[in-house]
């Protein structure tokens, strides 16, 4: 196979808005002080695509418009847009060099977005956007609207002076192509027959279509929508589905959606991108991601959802399960391992033996002697508890005795596993809020049975379990760790009271696994 052969093939197989991506976003993030909206996010929006960017609220879905379109001058990243056809690599990376705002190209024009103001980015990088709250001008009406979206034109025309008031040709003719364009679009928004309207009378689904034939008056070349299809019934979103493919497949416009209605997402999308607390967890078309179970878990949650257990969670958890090292014979240096430790066994009882003498002895001594000969002793023994301790290396982390293949590519470190329950059994993990029984599973494939094992969790391990069960944060958000030490002592929880009593639907009732003795105390006088 020749090389031109083997590029075209790879071209094939490269999703359309990678090979042509009208809008690149790389390695967004943005802060606020100490909070992190969006984390080190990358994706393409394809050119001629609809592209949705959907997640629950709160993960930060505005924030990334808001940055594309200049309201937010993000932390860190590179966001560009392009005007023609293919990537533009070079000329890129050469506007980036530059320390310019855009370059004129051969194929057409760059524009890196986070330099550019926002004025600019919507008249020179041709990209236009509508509020997820309704933002006309209420007192103008519907015509008027339309009209101050093609103020630069207008201006233009003008000379930026007088030309409009002295009526110059230029002014006119520039007025009546607004006025031309306006109407097209109210016409093809079924708004026309209320042009003359004041846009505050206009009903909320009509001011939705007035907000999108508003952007495009701006002749754009990347349309960002904030939730248009909020508040509409489902005869108002089929209208919208049918404007938005209009607008793609009529003006070659790119369409780039915020929106929580599925029926629209999955309907008119190209291509989804999920986000769940600022940070990518699913990508790629629609029939896929619908299907991902990461966006079901981010969706439904994992308290309130009847857990998934779907065949791509079973693969998951069978592949972990199977990366264990395979069982070798035991050498002689391991065989002197088990009699190492019977030696040390046997010579524990005899240090206790002699502590109990020594503690009696002291006992006796201090009932014989004053208090001042006691202090005396005690201070004696100091030194050598201090020398002994000191004596002591300090032992190294147990490393996991499940193995998986790829645990260098989750950041931190893998916690300690055990191939089997202690003995006892299990415990009940669904009994920590935030671990349903598939989640139970994959710790379970994991090495990780006890309470214990997720109390002694540190910060390196906690941040690999939540990357590698594809939950970043949620493990910290939701206080595993802390929970699991109150119920590794044999406490409760509020959320384990409702567990045990049959109130969480996905979760299993019951405790299970070796329980820990609580502490008695008896009452006592002196003699």
């Amino acid at each position: 196979m020749d090389a031109a052969t083997t590029m075209k093939n790879s071209d094939q197989s490269t999703p359309g808005w990678d090979r042509d991506p009208v809008l690149s976003v790389e390695h967004l993030t943005m802060r606020f002080g100490g909070l992190v909206a969006v984390g080190d996010l990358s994706f393409n929006v394809g050119r001629g695509d609809i592209t949705a960017l959907i997640g629950p609220n709160g993960a930060g879905k505005t924030t990334v418009f808001n940055c594309v379109t200049g309201f937010y001058k993000p932390t860190e990243g590179r966001i560009v847009m392009r005007h023609g056809p293919g990537r533009q690599q070079d000329d890129v990376e050469t506007l980036t060099d530059s320390g310019q705002r855009w370059k004129t190209t051969g194929n057409g024009a760059v524009y890196l977005l986070e330099r550019m103001p926002d004025h600019e980015i919507s008249h020179k990088a041709k990209v236009a956007r509508t509020f997820q709250n309704i933002r006309l001008f209420g007192g103008m009406t519907v015509l008027e609207n339309l009209l101050v979206a093609q103020h630069n034109p207008l201006m233009v025309a003008s000379g930026f002076s007088i030309g409009g008031i002295l009526g110059l040709p230029s002014y006119k003719k520039a007025q009546k192509e607004a006025v031309d364009r306006a109407v097209y679009w109210l016409e093809r928004t079924h708004l026309i027959d209320r042009a003359d309207d004041p846009a505050a009378d206009l009903p909320y689904g009509a001011q939705r279509r007035l907000e999108i034939a508003r952007a495009m008056c701006t002749k754009p070349q990347l349309l960002c929508l904030d939730e248009p299809a909020a508040g509409l019934n489902p005869r108002e979103s089929a209208e919208l589905n049918e404007l938005l493919k209009y607008i793609r497949d009529e003006h070659d416009v790119s369409v780039l959606l915020i929106e929580h209605d599925m029926g629209v997402v999955m309907e008119i999308s190209d291509h989804v991108i999920v986000l769940d607390y600022g940070v990518k967890i699913s990508d790629g078309p629609a029939d896929f991601v619908k299907n991902d179970p990461k966006v079901i878990a981010a969706y439904l949650g994992v308290d309130d959802e009847a857990e998934i257990d779907m065949p791509e969670v079973r693969e998951d958890i069978e592949k972990v399960a199977g990366d264990g090292p395979a069982k070798k014979k035991p050498t002689a240096k391991s065989k002197a391992a088990p009699a190492a430790k019977k030696t040390a066994a046997k010579a524990k009882p005899s240090s206790k033996a002699s502590t109990a003498k020594t503690s009696t002895a002291r006992s006796t001594a201090t009932k014989a002697s004053s208090a001042k000969a006691s202090s005396a002793a005690s201070t004696a023994a100091k030194p050598k508890t201090a020398a002994r301790t000191a004596a002591k290396p300090k032992p190294a982390p147990a490393a996991s005795e499940v193995k998986i293949a790829n645990a260098g590519d989750y950041p931190g470190s893998q916690p300690h596993g055990t191939k089997k329950p202690r003995a006892g059994g299990a415990n009940n993990l669904t009994r920590v809020k935030g671990i349903g029984p598939a989640s139970e599973k994959k710790l379970n494939a994991l090495g990780v049975w006890h309470f214990d094992q997720i109390a002694a969790w540190k910060k390196a391990e906690v941040q690999w379990v939540g990357s590698y069960l594809a939950f970043p944060g949620r493990i910290e958000r939701e206080e595993w760790v802390k929970q699991a030490r109150v119920l590794a002592k044999g406490g409760e929880t509020e959320f384990s009271k409702r567990v045990d009593k049959g109130e969480v639907a996905s979760s299993v009732p019951g405790k299970r696994g070796a329980q820990p003795k609580k502490k008695t105390t008896g009452k006592g006088g002196k003699a």
